[in-house]
């Protein structure tokens, strides 16, 4: 019987030489994407300074809005949020099921049940409200191909152009960081698909919003999404705005962004862009929207 003998004093400083450069690699390459330069961002910056003055305004406008996606992680946030904020007159939830709202809540909210295979039928749901907010989604794990793409294409184009119809004027859009019409992939693929489809639909404001990897605790078991936020959340605290995105990191940027007068018809965020908007960005030196949210 042969056996095999391993020089320790060999093996052990290779492996560990070889560990070290695949780190530095990988660090750099987190490192780069941290230091990108963002084009805009002393403009959302200056968003996220200006939020208090912008919220106290819109207040006074009488704007009433829809969510689709209140269910999800983004979605969640985003309500807590708006009910803390209490910008607008109506807020109307729109989803396939019922769920129980936080005590805490104002009349404003009000959920709308609807049959998305059906959602036509239901158009009188958009009737009057001027904003909306979509952080529609699923999974190709959870739905398989035809319904990913049933409900991240189709049903956030169908309800985009009824809400358009009945009075719509700035649509929010939470996509993926990586959205491409041409990606050889289909998550990207399609994100990027219905952002172009978005764009012809002539909004008077389109805002678009491509996150990175969604850092939360999610009600919903998904062992692969838990293992991957284990792993990259050294990387999100070393480099907050290179892959990472917080749930409320996106919902505070939405509601800033919503809120702030802008002469854009198009607006596409990136991951770093929405760090900025939310102001929790270092870059903008402040943390200026917990201030704000303290305030209220």
């Amino acid at each position: 019987m042969q056996v095999l003998w391993f020089r320790c004093d060999v093996i052990i400083p290779s492996v560990s030489l070889g560990i070290l450069v695949v780190s530095v690699l990988i660090g750099s390459f987190f490192f780069l994407h941290e230091i990108q330069h963002e084009p805009d961002t002393e403009r959302n910056c200056n968003m996220a300074e200006a939020a208090q003055s912008n919220w106290e305004r819109y207040r006074t406008e009488g704007h009433q809005a829809f969510v689709l996606g209140y269910t999800g992680e983004v979605g969640k946030e985003l309500m807590k949020e708006l009910a803390a904020a209490k910008l607008y007159k109506r807020v109307v939830l729109i989803g396939r099921r019922q769920v129980e709202l936080d005590p805490s809540f104002g009349p404003e909210f009000e959920q709308k049940v609807v049959d998305f295979e059906k959602l036509e039928e239901h158009a009188e749901v958009f009737e009057g409200l001027d904003t909306g907010y979509c952080a529609l989604g699923t999974t190709r794990g959870k739905a398989g191909v035809k319904g990913f793409v049933r409900v991240d294409h189709d049903y956030v184009l169908i309800a985009a152009e009824m809400a358009k119809a009945r009075g719509c004027k700035h649509f929010s859009l939470v996509s993926s960081q990586g959205a491409n019409k041409n990606s050889s992939m289909l998550y990207t693929r399609t994100k990027g698909q219905v952002e172009e489809a978005l764009k012809v639909m002539h909004f008077d404001r389109i805002s678009i919003y491509r996150p990175g990897v969604l850092m939360c605790d999610r009600t919903e078991d998904r062992p692969g999404e838990r293992v991957a936020r284990v792993l990259l959340k050294p990387i999100s605290y070393l480099f907050p705005t290179a892959i990472t995105t917080p749930t409320e990191t996106v919902a505070r940027a939405l509601i800033n962004n919503a809120v702030a007068p802008s002469e854009r018809k198009e607006e596409v965020y990136e991951n770093k862009a929405i760090h900025q908007l939310s102001g929790t960005s270092k870059l903008c030196g402040s943390q200026n929207y917990q201030e704000t949210s303290k305030s209220k």
